[in-house]
């Protein structure tokens, strides 16, 4: 039996802050309902109780995303973890993560992540001018609230990666933004192209061109290898799993390997949907409260079954590429539906690829890269 992963939605979409870039609101607004409200704990003990069931004793991933995932409350968290605890009759691994913007993080939060183990995934775009587009309900830069929560988790010692959204602005301030990641000690990034709402072919700041991407890719990797070399490695969670692609290692991050791989997420109604980007009516899979439905029917099921088959064809352009092997096509299939960055890719392998010789002997493994769904 594979290990297991969910993403679970306690909040549906509801969220504190207004993101000029949300994929999610976007998502959500494509449902005949846009928010599902907060999760009970009777879908909440649905999930666990099947989701360990159908792990039969391997490792399961608990991942809560929203939206943001804190506006379910202090006690949905309390109770999963002890219900997690009552059912681990098989003594499964579990592994929890969550993504946050940060500003409802207290003291308590902090005790009780550090106390469970949570791995966090704290939104943060760079200094407060590079965090222009992460507003909060009356339109201000929500910087310093995260910067305290940043401090805060320290404080709790409680291990934590900074999560940014790849915009076009952010593309072309990568120097200065990897240097204030660096000075203030987040060592574990994470650069996640930020995406238009389907059917959209708009151009703005929000959205990377080829040029700037390529643009990001040499100058953030030339500055990762150089601290890598100088012993003072900062982990970039795409390029370590190119490194690791180039070693021939396996790799962890979803949509690398050019194919998508099985995952659940649970929404607020305990709807399942095989991927946090495609969380709509014409993907829902099924909902784990319904008796007859488990993760076994689910993944097997034939829009699971179709789902996956869709992103493993290989573009013909690409079969030829003598970079293919590292860029797999571009990654992430919905990354591929918003824009076709082959130019960039070969900007980037064309000038770098050298640079990955100094990792013939690497030391980034699995043991301490930090990983976020």
């Amino acid at each position: 039996m594979p290990p297991l992963s969910i993403m679970i939605k306690p909040a549906s979409s509801l969220c504190n802050l207004r993101c000029r870039y949300c994929f999610y609101h976007n998502v959500s607004e494509l449902r005949d309902v846009y928010s599902f409200g907060i999760m009970t704990e009777q879908t909440a003990d649905n999930i666990i109780k099947k989701a360990l069931d159908f792990a039969n004793g391997e490792s399961v991933a608990f991942a809560f995303q929203g939206g943001e995932p804190l506006i379910a409350g202090l006690p949905y968290f309390k109770h999963f973890v002890e219900k997690v605890k009552e059912e681990n009759r098989k003594n499964s691994k579990i592994y929890f993560s969550i993504q946050t913007n940060g500003t409802l993080v207290t003291d308590e939060w902090a005790q009780f992540f550090h106390d469970n183990a949570f791995l966090l995934g704290l939104s943060l775009d760079g200094d407060y001018k590079n965090n222009k587009f992460r507003l909060d309900q009356n339109r201000q830069n929500a910087f310093y609230k995260i910067l305290t929560a940043a401090e805060k988790l320290k404080q709790y010692d409680v291990d934590f990666n900074i999560l940014t959204v790849l915009t076009g602005h952010c593309a072309d301030n990568i120097d200065d933004i990897y240097r204030f990641f660096r000075g203030k000690g987040f060592r574990y990034l994470q650069f996640i192209p930020c995406l238009r709402p389907f059917g959209d072919t708009s151009e703005n700041e929000l959205y990377m061109t080829n040029e700037q991407y390529a643009h990001f890719l040499i100058h953030c990797f030339n500055a990762y290898v150089k601290d890598y070399v100088k012993g003072q490695y900062v982990s970039v969670r795409y390029f370590d799993n190119i490194v690791h692609l180039y070693l021939g290692n396996p790799t962890e991050q979803c949509g690398i390997c050019g194919h998508c791989m099985h995952q659940f997420v649970a929404e607020g109604n305990g709807n399942i949907y095989p991927c946090d980007f495609y969380c709509t009516n014409e993907w829902l899979l099924g909902n784990i409260n319904d008796e007859s439905e488990n993760f076994d029917t689910l993944a097997h099921c034939k829009k699971a079954i179709d789902f996956l088959r869709e992103s493993l064809a290989v573009p013909e352009k690409c079969k030829a590429c003598k970079y293919y092997p590292l860029c797999r096509a571009g990654g992430c299939k919905r990354s591929r539906e918003d824009r076709d960055y082959c130019e960039a890719y070969k900007k980037f392998f064309s000038a770098c690829l050298p640079l990955f010789r100094a990792f013939i002997n690497e030391k980034i493994s699995d043991t301490n890269v930090k990983k976020e769904n």
